[in-house]
């Protein structure tokens, strides 16, 4: 916890996020706790993004809880993640813990679910927490799913973490609606097509607390930092 405590910015704590150049455009890292939305569409890199930020943190001796909604075992997610040179695989279990919410959703109702993913919380006490992917939810859960973002949104933050949500947009779409009025911060992750070359940008649309740089920014994804905010490089 040393790490987080002794990077503060205009008041807040503040946690880093592991993607090299992103820190430096908002004021050192993260707000903690506080829940951010990284919203894009596929391919963007959303779960590569949600990767990184846990193992920032497992790095630094923080401890980090993955969520998945996918209901995709352990070792297939394992083999996706270990391309990167940032993970280690011995992590998973310990270091970051990995939890599969796809059944409770299908069968449960939101209550159920709130009270399984806080259980969660309590018995790790994790200062890093991901959901990957958020947006299922929204045609899998029973129930208001509105009402449900916001008692998650409100429970999450009384939990001395920050949550990192990713969420999968529709062509056109810029973010999932639902949440972001309840999200303390936006990252968007873009994809272009130019000049006949598709490329990818990020931009921090919002994050409260912080005077964060604006505009897009280019951005690389490849196999030893994951994800890196190209002007970062110079």
């Amino acid at each position: 916890m040393k790490s987080i405590a002794s990077s503060k910015s205009s008041g807040l704590v503040r946690i880093t996020s592991g993607i090299p150049g992103l820190d430096e455009m908002i004021e050192g890292g993260f707000p903690f706790p506080s829940v951010i939305m990284v919203a894009g569409g596929a391919g963007t890199g959303k779960t590569t993004f949600a990767l990184r930020f846990l193992a920032e943190g497992a790095a630094k001796g923080e401890q980090g809880l993955l969520f998945t909604t996918l209901s995709e075992p352990t070792q297939w997610m394992l083999r996706y993640a270990s391309q990167f040179d940032f993970v280690d695989p011995d992590q998973f279990g310990d270091a970051i813990a990995y939890h599969d919410l796809g059944t409770t959703i299908r069968e449960a109702e939101p209550a159920e679910l709130l009270n399984e993913m806080e259980e969660k919380i309590a018995e790790i006490m994790p200062q890093r927490i991901v959901i990957d992917p958020l947006s299922v939810m929204g045609s899998m859960l029973k129930g208001d799913y509105r009402s449900f973002l916001f008692d998650l949104t409100n429970r999450l933050k009384n939990w001395n973490a920050t949550t990192v949500v990713t969420g999968e947009v529709s062509p056109g779409e810029l973010y999932p609606s639902e949440m972001s009025y309840a999200a303390d911060g936006i990252v968007l992750l873009l994809m272009n097509e130019e000049e006949g070359a598709r490329r990818k940008y990020l931009e921090v649309l919002k994050m409260r607390g912080t005077c964060h740089m604006t505009g897009k920014q280019s951005i690389d994804i490849n196999r030893r930092d994951g994800m890196v905010v190209l002007k970062s490089r110079f």
